[in-house]
């Protein structure tokens, strides 16, 4: 699962490294940014979704932090 995990975020600021460059490049002519743009809110949102569908079938356990005493 992390290393899923670890793949989706590279993915995902591939996607925003691709749309800097698309950026730069076309100067506002294409619409390649959109769309590399569109393709990271897209991968996110379903990066997120996956781990709360793994939190809920017990794929993944919280650990966070525990308060003292």
């Amino acid at each position: 699962m992390k290393l899923l995990v670890v793949i989706l975020l590279l993915v995902i600021l591939a996607s925003l490294f691709s749309a800097l460059v698309f950026l730069v490049r076309d100067r506002g002519t294409t619409h390649r940014t959109v769309r590399a743009l569109t393709w990271r809110i897209g991968l996110s949102i379903g990066l997120f979704l996956l781990l709360l569908l793994a939190g809920w079938m017990g794929w993944i356990e919280p650990h966070g932090l525990h308060p003292r005493p």
